[in-house]
């Protein structure tokens, strides 16, 4: 009787052992799947998923890729890297803005093409391509419009929201053409509020937005929405040492561009509030322990001028007038005097506290488009 249990035992041990030397060889027979698996409900999706392909679905139509061709580089439009720039052209983000066909991006976007003569042309979200022509340039505050040609159909302007009340953790949403992908959606939070931005012409843009949703080269020119698919700004620039998104993007604040971007259509240039000074540099400022703005040079006929603001003598050197307060508000920098003038707007009485000689004196002064004057 023992050696029957043995033999059963040892046969069984056999088996399991054969099925385990056999296993690797089982399987793909048993289990393997050589036809189309069976799809598994996946039921409703999530609310926040829903309102967001309704955002890009109603949003996306009036975004825009634009092209814009140097004069001085014959070179064929496809001619590019995913970067955005190659053989003359540099590319980027557009939205339609209004029903006659008005387009806004950013002035660099098209700047180069502006500038040597030549051309700019629009893909549309359906992939029809439009000849574009440029309405107006505001490099401070890295704007432009361009005017689209003949389109069979055009798309509806995207609804204009306001950067004013804008919360840090709000969810934020970016449509653009990153390294060329047409109509690419990322999303995020706003980071942060009233960030300062340099632009060209020596200019500060403050009030700047900053969200980590990814921003890429291609997207400049692209709008920036909120959660109700309202525009709350447009991409501008990228803080990165890879240059690809490191999760600090800017974008200018659509109370600016609500504001600059119907100038520009009315007349094709920004007039710009000023006084008629050209400041100093804030890192030579800085050096000498002076906090305010130091007026390096009065234009003539200007306000200034007018008032008897002073700059550095040419020949000796002394600094002549310091700006420390505009408005009631304290100027410690360029940034915060031209906040100061911009929201007095043009043709309005500006107060200034300034410093000579130790000595602080009240000026009153009106503010008049200085660009203008210089023509």
């Amino acid at each position: 009787m023992p050696d029957r249990t043995v033999r059963i035992v040892l046969a069984a041990v056999l088996v399991l052992l054969a099925l385990y030397v056999a296993e690797p060889y089982l399987q793909p027979l048993l289990y393997a799947a050589n036809t189309p698996r069976a799809v598994t409900a996946r039921g409703d999706l999530a609310q926040s998923e829903t309102a967001t392909i309704a955002l890009f679905e109603r949003a996306s139509p009036s975004v825009v890729h634009v092209f814009a061709q140097g004069a001085a580089q014959n070179r064929d439009l496809l001619d590019l890297d995913e970067g955005g720039e190659q053989g003359g052209t540099q590319t980027g983000t557009g939205f339609v803005w209004d029903g006659a066909g008005h387009v806004v991006t950013n002035t660099h976007v098209v700047q180069n093409a502006a500038q040597s003569g030549g051309s700019v042309s629009v893909r549309m979200s359906d992939g029809t391509v439009v000849p574009a022509s440029l309405v107006g340039l505001a490099p401070s505050y890295d704007l432009a419009v361009l005017r689209l040609g003949r389109v069979a159909q055009m798309p509806p302007p995207l609804a204009i929201g306001t950067s004013a009340d804008l919360k840090v953790g709000q969810s934020a949403f970016a449509i653009g053409n990153p390294f060329g992908l047409d109509h690419t959606l990322t999303t995020g939070v706003i980071s942060a509020v009233r960030r300062r931005m340099p632009t060209s012409e020596g200019r500060e843009l403050s009030g700047v937005i900053q969200t980590d949703a990814a921003i890429n080269p291609g997207n400049s020119g692209g709008p920036l929405l909120d959660s109700a698919g309202r525009l709350i700004g447009v991409n501008t620039a990228i803080v990165s040492p890879s240059g690809a998104s490191a999760g600090i993007g800017f974008a200018i604040p659509v109370d600016v561009v609500n504001r600059v971007v119907p100038e520009l259509i009315r007349v094709g240039r920004v007039r710009n509030p000023g006084i008629g000074i050209i400041a100093a540099q804030e890192a030579a400022t800085a050096r000498l322990g002076i906090d305010g703005v130091v007026i390096v040079r009065v234009l003539p006929g200007s306000p200034a001028a007018q008032a008897g603001l002073r700059g550095v003598a040419p020949q000796t050197g002394d600094i002549g007038d310091v700006i420390v307060e505009a408005n009631g508000r304290a100027v410690h920098r360029l940034a915060d005097l031209t906040a100061a003038i911009e929201e007095t707007g043009l043709g309005a009485p500006v107060t200034l506290k300034v410093e000579r000689d130790g000595r602080v004196r009240q000026v009153r002064l009106t503010t008049t488009d200085v660009a203008e004057n210089r023509r």
